[in-house]
């Protein structure tokens, strides 16, 4: 047989995101930059702002040369004059402050808004990937994605940029004033800019390569950060506390020498640029300063120039320093584009017709499926259940109950076959219609911050008040619930924490029922669940049955007995299928496991009169 599913190497590629390894992506610059697009009268006032902030250090060394050449050197000063050009500076300056404070300002709001927007962008993108991205990335290296990574580019847009561009104009104005003041001289101080472009380009090459690794090496803190703390209950049950503290220093101890390295690296560029640049004063003092003797030099113009060299280090120190931030922004957004640029895991939840009417009458038509190349979890399975209907599979571990779910709601689409809903092809069906047909209650309940009411409404504006406490009555939680503090009010922790597994279940069983699904869908739903609120909650169901049609996952067998097929799969094979009294009489793999389930329970209840029966 063959398959149309990609091999498994090609289908890891299929849904991991990729480490970033040094090659930059074309354009990433201008994508970057296009996000301006959305912010114009911002974007327009901070280049204003910019260009009348970089006139100043232009400005403010020439009126101090008038006032020197003018003025000073001769033997009557013109007093007016003098306070007509400090009146002048002081201008200046005052607009200098002005526009830099109103850029800051400018610029803080504009880099918020098009964070705000790109991270709701990529928010939104992420939730729209199907469960193959989610299978292939950890919940660390996406969370690294969209807080650190986009929180990298906020100084992009709140200051690099603009600061980039303010340098390189004030860079251009100043040696444009230069050659102006006096060409012989400015080629004299342009004769440094070689060797700091020389150091720039180094610093640049050591930098880059050192904050690739810094950043890949911060996604795998970040990624064993989370896992950790997500299984902490396993680390401290199989006390491996310690295991893991040597495990976290290692990659903490590489994460602290790739910080030092980017630390010494910007420690050595400001000195570096500092020592050219008092050098370079120093040598146009000493080959041009004995000619103002000579009177061929003003000695305002050679003070002018003495600035003009000092603030011309100024911004090219700003640019070495500003490639480093640029780098940092250009690698975040790389990475945030390889999640925005990934398709091929993209579902598409309105394309296709709308679901209505459903009755509840589910086919499963020689369906075969597997989650990478052909290693087969499902094999011609075909069934089908009536409307009303409650089907349950049961089976060993891997044998494919949990697949059967995972399709019926299309997380993941099939290879061969079809899976129909009143005799449709499921893929003709939208997902966000077929998904609103299907409840599903998993073993592994997800309860989310808020209180009790959101995590049965989910927000969902459809379900009133009314519906929440109908929901709770059907699925016998009236008890626990009313003996909360403060009823469905009461708050929910991340992941329900202060609840018990049980406590948990109930409140899925009944965000299910709320939502007046066609179809219920029992993940292995009870397993956490006691005997007492077990029985309830099956009483329960019998009547929610009436209106739902019901798929089970069993882990204990004596919860379907009365259900009106019991499919028993084995390798991706359904291998029996009946009601529970047919199944016994064919006395084949069901009939084993039901027994082998009954003994259990024996041995339960024995082990439970032992203890009841000992020393008073």
């Amino acid at each position: 047989m063959r398959s149309d599913k990609p091999t498994v190497k090609e289908a890891a590629v299929e849904g991991r995101l990729s480490e970033y390894g040094g090659r930059k992506r074309r354009g990433t610059l201008w994508r970057l930059l296009a996000n301006i697009r959305f912010q114009i009268p911002l974007a327009t006032l901070a280049a204003a702002l910019t260009v009348l902030s970089s006139l100043v250090p232009v400005v403010k060394p020439y009126i101090l040369k008038l006032v020197i050449d003018q003025n000073l050197k001769t033997d009557f000063p013109d007093l007016n004059e003098i306070l007509w050009l400090s009146l002048l500076y002081f201008a200046v300056v005052l607009a200098g402050v002005l526009c830099d404070y109103f850029q800051q300002l400018t610029l803080a709001a504009l880099g918020q808004r098009i964070m705000h927007r790109m991270r709701t962008t990529l928010f939104a993108h992420i939730q729209s990937m199907n469960m193959t991205f989610f299978d292939q990335n950890s919940s660390g290296r996406l969370l690294t994605r969209i807080n650190s990574d986009v929180e990298s580019l906020s100084d992009l847009f709140s200051g690099i940029i603009v600061q980039f561009i303010k340098d390189i104009l004030l860079i251009v104005e100043l040696m444009a004033a230069m050659l102006i003041l006096d060409r012989e001289i400015a080629l004299w101080a342009f004769l440094c800019i070689p060797v700091v472009a020389a150091i720039t380009v180094l610093y640049r090459h050591l930098s880059r390569k050192n904050f690739i690794k810094l950043k890949s090496t911060l996604s795998h803190l970040n990624g064993f950060l989370a896992e950790n703390i997500t299984g902490m209950k396993m680390v401290q049950i199989y006390c491996r506390e310690k295991t893991k503290n040597d495990e976290y220093r290692a990659v903490g101890k590489e994460y602290f020498r790739l910080g030092m390295v980017e630390l010494t690296l910007n420690s050595l560029s400001n000195p570096l640029l500092t020592m050219l640049s008092r050098l370079s004063v120093a040598y146009i003092l000493m080959i041009f300063g004995p000619r103002v003797f000579g009177g061929s030099v003003l000695i305002g113009t050679l003070y002018a120039f003495v600035e003009y060299i000092q603030q011309l280090f100024n911004p090219i120190s700003n640019l070495a320093e500003q490639f480093t931030s640029i780098q940092s922004a250009l690698i975040s957004g790389d990475r945030i584009y390889d999640i925005l640029d990934k398709k091929d895991t993209l579902e598409d939840l309105e394309t296709g017709r709308e679901l209505t009417g459903f009755t509840g009458r589910i086919e499963f038509r020689n369906v075969w499926f597997a989650y990478t190349g052909e290693n087969w979890v499902l094999k011609d399975v075909s069934f089908t259940v009536e409307p009303g209907e409650r089907i349950a599979f049961v089976g060993s571990t891997g044998s494919g109950k949990t697949t059967i779910i995972s399709l019926l709601a299309r997380f993941y689409e099939i290879q061969r076959g079809q899976i129909l809903l009143d005799g449709v092809d499921i893929r003709e069906f939208n997902l966000s219609s077929l998904r609103r047909a299907v409840a599903v209650v998993q073993q592994d309940v997800f309860l989310f911050t808020g209180d009790i009411n959101y995590n049965i409404r989910l927000n969902e504006e459809d379900i009133s008040d009314a519906d929440i406490r109908r929901a709770i009555r059907t699925v016998s939680a009236e008890d626990f619930v009313n003996s909360l503090p403060d009823g469905t009010e009461t708050h929910v922790a991340e992941r329900g924490a202060e609840f018990s597994a049980g406590q948990r279940q109930l409140i899925a069983f009944a965000r299910a029922v709320a939502a007046r699904p066609a179809v219920l869908v029992l993940d292995e739903a009870t397993a956490s669940i006691d005997t007492e609120t077990e029985a309830a909650l099956s009483r329960a169901m019998e009547q929610v049955s009436a209106e739902h049609t019901t798929l089970t996952i069993a882990h204990r067998l004596s919860t379907i007995v009365g259900y009106d097929q019991i499919c028993v799969l084995d390798h991706g094979r359904i291998v029996e299928r009946g009601n529970h009294a047919e199944l016994l009489a064919l006395g084949g793999v069901y009939a084993e496991m039901y027994e082998l389930s009954l003994a259990d329970e024996r041995k339960l209840a024995e082990q439970g009169e032992t203890r009841g029966a000992g020393p008073r």
